[in-house]
């Protein structure tokens, strides 16, 4: 069984620091220009990893990924008649 997973954003203030935001989630992505990291956790951790993350002096600031609430699942997109056409000749 797969578990929920949900993405948080975590802005810093020094690169050196990303080994211990390491120890909260899996790590994704780290721009360092920007210096903000993407880490994945468990949905039923989130909140109290946030908590924990605002708590370090070197967090500016926690923003959480909504991704795992948006529906993705478009029911009244209509194709476009020309595509299908093209779809069956094969082109």
């Amino acid at each position: 069984m797969r578990t929920k997973r949900q993405g948080i954003i975590i802005w810093y203030q020094h690169t050196k620091n990303l080994k211990q935001i390491k120890r909260y989630g899996h790590l994704l992505y780290t721009s360092k220009k920007l210096k903000y990291a993407v880490i994945y956790v468990d949905q039923t951790e989130v909140e109290t990893i946030e908590q924990k993350l605002l708590k370090l002096p070197y967090v500016s600031k926690v923003d959480r990924s909504y991704k795992p609430f948006v529906q993705t699942n478009f029911e009244n997109a209509k194709p476009d008649k020309a595509k299908q056409y093209d779809y069956k000749m094969g082109i």
